[in-house]
């Protein structure tokens, strides 16, 4: 008998924060990327905030000042391994905060488009709820290479 799969469940919160792309295609974006990454069972939240906002978490828990333009909080040390190991149970893999602001900026710095970047900056997130980390970041670290690898997948899905 196959195991029937577990659904993963985002909610998607916007502060005000100027996003300009439907919350539903977020959703399904974000769904699709779990599903590459063969998650499942997993619940998050993604928020999407202004300047102000990221950076005040930004400096409350990682005592750095200023804005970023990701942060990821896991409820786990290893969601991902959690999963799978209670058949039929979910788990709250942590909450996603993106700066429309500063992803803004990202984009015009790199050349890149809004929609681009805001993908880029999902895959980040979740990979960093997975329980990947990078030290600094240069392209050729393990998780900024399957970061792009798994952003050239989707990179025609448009929001």
């Amino acid at each position: 008998m196959e195991k029937a799969l577990k659904m993963n469940k985002i909610d998607l919160i916007d502060r005000d924060s100027g996003l300009e792309y439907s919350i539903d295609s977020i959703e399904v974006f974000c769904s699709n990327v779990l599903d590459e990454l063969n998650i499942e069972g997993w619940e998050l939240s993604l928020m999407f905030s202004d300047d102000k906002y990221i950076a005040e978490l930004n400096r409350i828990y990682r005592e750095k000042e200023g804005p970023t333009d990701v942060l990821s909080f896991c409820e786990f040390d290893a969601a991902q391994d959690w999963v799978g190991k209670h058949e039929g149970e979910s788990v709250y893999a942590g909450d996603l905060i993106i700066s429309v602001e500063t992803l803004i900026k990202n984009s015009e710095y790199f050349g890149v488009s809004k929609e681009q970047e805001l993908k880029r900056l999902i895959i980040h997130g979740i990979l960093h709820l997975k329980g990947m980390d990078h030290v600094t970041n240069n392209p050729d670290e393990e998780m900024l290479v399957l970061q792009e690898k798994i952003l050239s997948r989707f990179g025609e899905y448009k929001f």
